[in-house]
């Protein structure tokens, strides 16, 4: 029988079926877990309520609070990355991760990370700045970041020759779990961080599930 269709004449039409009643708060809790585990990557508390109908997106900020702290200590923990909500896994449990899925961990080259420090924190910059301050070319390093989704042009100088600006990507504030550039930390807190760092290359512990390939960087 059609939905159309009444099941006997003078029948009442159903009512059309809406949003629904608004979760109650433990249900609301989740249903987020449930949204962020099957989204994959960050998603907005307004993307979520609009997802949920009857919720508006301040409750659902405040839940993903709760949630980030509620989780904060497990295997599994709800985090805000890239101006975003997602479920990550805990660092501590990379290496496991790995040996599961047969993988192997993002390599980057101490010349990759230098070169994303510089645009991270001079952005917008120029190849031509970028070689100043390593004291090297970084044409091949630039070339590969944005290959790999972790730098993009944004526009170009307004000066002789209007060379290109550089700029850091979604991805790379998911790859170091900030929320924004203003997570990033201080010089000095930076400074403090490399001290004693043996030469080489570094091993950027994932925080994700998804396991990139590696990372070639020379």
């Amino acid at each position: 029988m059609s939905d159309n269709v009444l099941p006997f004449p003078g029948a009442t039409p159903p009512e059309p079926e809406g949003p629904g009643e608004p979760p109650k708060p433990d249900e609301l809790l989740m249903a987020l877990e449930a949204l962020l585990f099957s989204a994959g990557e960050p998603v907005t508390a307004t993307e979520l309520a609009s997802a949920l109908g009857e919720v508006d997106a301040i409750a659902v900020r405040d839940a993903l609070r709760e949630l980030e702290k509620t989780t904060s200590d497990r295997g599994v923990r709800v985090v805000q990355i890239s101006g975003g909500w997602q479920m990550r896994t805990d660092a501590r449990f990379a290496d496991a991760i790995v040996r599961l899925r047969g993988g192997r961990p993002l390599m980057m080259s101490r010349a990759a990370l230098e070169t994303l420090s510089v645009v991270a924190y001079r952005q917008p910059v120029t190849r031509q700045e970028i070689d100043d301050i390593r004291g090297v070319s970084s044409g091949g390093v630039v070339k590969t970041l944005i290959d790999k989704g972790y730098l993009r042009v944004i526009g170009r100088r307004e000066e002789p020759g209007r060379p290109l600006e550089y700029g850091t990507t979604p991805t790379f504030l998911e790859m170091f779990e900030l929320s924004g550039l203003d997570d990033l930390p201080t010089l000095a807190e930076r400074a403090e961080l490399v001290i004693d760092q043996p030469p080489g290359d570094l091993v950027v512990p994932l925080l994700d599930s998804e396991l990139p390939p590696e990372f070639p960087v020379d």
